[in-house]
């Protein structure tokens, strides 16, 4: 660094490295720090004022976190991607990012429960109204379009109950409204299906569920696939369109263009400015586990498979919400949308005596769970573990009981994430501990 001697303190800070080496490592490097040293005051400037591509600072990106988006809007298809800190941050960056100030979003009624309290009262008290439709009833979506109407939303396969969304039925209503739509694909994940190819125009994803799979670390993203022309009515998204002193009274899609300017307004504004920003430790191990995402997802649909044809035939369940047995509803849009196998995510429900109150449902859940030992009471998706959780006093918890109804929860539901383990051991775990109900 220098001729002269340097102190120890200085010596601490400084030897032995030099920013920008390159170390020829195969793996993707975990760039663990928080900011980043600049060549000139005239770079540095360059940077923030958006006028040239580099790193600032970790909150707005960092080189392992852009490996990541990158890799992720390839699988799904995209033209860019923004990671950051959760799934729960994926949806609520990318529809404040649509929605704007007096924004109106039209949503599925089937959703997971952090994302129905995220709408139906955070949004409420920042002047965003969400209406939520039944996701089979395609005229319930056309019928709740307004003038202010920004964005559709809903889950590609829902969460609990597995609902198959009729993604190019719902797309077709809402590009004649104008609008986009988002679709959460958690839990069908690009491995399975790419929405892109189905009519969606913008994918979010908690992370932290298959694409990780091991459930270590959080994380979340937001993919622009690129379809969507916001430039084809501009009034509706001046947050694009309209120069900014932040971008020096330039807009942002005049400076990026389609490929990148609602990226850019996520990570620029959204979330630089309300910090849900993903760690590169946790973009590493995001990566990690997205190397084997499709290895894992055909073992996670084929044994879920053979557990819901189990539970089925089980005198002590009424019902299994599983598209892949032929009796669902959803079976047959899960075999044209789906040809891999319908995600590993499902619900069954508890067969109870005729005016069974929610207490005695909860209580007979509570009992089934108690007498597993290989399935885990865990309040997540997307492990290599099996997972099981009771979605009305957990996951789904401050759902009113008419939203509970709608999204087709009861009380003696139950939820089931199935994981990597031999099947043979879960469907033994299970008839274990529901023959102890008989």
């Amino acid at each position: 660094m220098t001729s002269r001697p340097l102190a120890a303190a200085t010596v601490q800070l400084h030897e032995g490295y030099v920013p920008g080496t390159p170390q020829n490592a195969v793996a993707t490097p975990i760039y663990q720090t928080s900011a980043y040293r600049f060549s000139s005051l005239t770079e540095a400037r360059e940077l923030f004022a958006l006028r040239a591509t580099g790193n600032i600072y970790s909150r707005n990106g960092n080189p392992t976190q852009a490996v990541l988006e990158r890799r992720i809007a390839a699988l799904e298809g995209g033209v860019a991607a923004a990671a950051v800190a959760s799934g729960q941050a994926a949806t609520a960056v990318a529809t404040l990012a649509l929605a704007g100030r007096g924004g109106h979003i039209v949503a599925s009624s089937s959703l997971y429960g952090g994302t129905v309290d995220l709408f139906d009262d955070t949004f409420r008290d920042l002047g965003i109204e969400v209406t939520f439709v039944d996701q089979d009833d395609i005229e319930a979506w056309r019928a709740a379009v307004r003038p202010s109407t920004r964005a559709f939303f809903a889950e590609s396969v829902a969460n609990p109950v597995a609902q198959v969304l009729d993604i190019p039925a719902v797309a077709e209503v809402a590009h004649a409204a104008g609008v986009p739509l988002v679709i959460d694909n958690t839990v069908g994940t690009p491995s399975l299906i790419r929405v892109k190819d189905h009519g969606a125009d913008i994918v979010v994803h908690s992370a932290t569920k298959f694409i990780s799979g091991h459930g270590t670390s959080l994380g979340g993203l937001v993919v622009d696939l690129g379809t969507f022309d916001f430039a084809a009515d501009p009034a509706k998204w001046p947050s694009l369109f309209e120069p900014h002193w932040r971008y020096g009274d330039v807009a942002l899609w005049d400076a990026f263009g389609r490929s990148t300017a609602f990226t850019t307004l996520i990570k620029s504004r959204f979330v630089a400015d309300l910090g849900p920003a993903l760690s590169p430790f946790n973009a590493f191990q995001l990566l990690e586990g997205l190397e084997t995402l499709d290895l894992r997802m055909a073992r996670h649909t084929a044994s879920a498979l053979e557990v819901a044809r189990f539970l089925d035939s089980h005198p002590t369940v009424k019902v299994v919400h599983h598209p892949g047995l032929e009796s669902n509803p959803h079976h047959a849009a899960g075999a044209r949308l789906y040809p891999k196998g319908v995600p590993s995510v499902f619900a069954f429900e508890l067969a109870g005596a005729n005016g069974e109150t929610n207490e005695q449902a909860f209580s007979r859940a509570e009992r089934l769970i108690e007498r597993l030992e290989v399935v885990t009471l865990v309040a997540n998706i997307g492990d290599a573990r099996t997972l099981v959780c009771h979605p009305a006093s957990m996951t789904h918890g401050h759902m009113t009981p008419a939203q509970l109804e709608a999204a087709g929860i009861s009380w003696a539901s139950l939820r089931l994430s199935v994981g990597l383990e031999d099947p043979t051991d879960l469907i033994d775990d299970l008839r274990a501990a529901l023959d102890a109900l008989v």
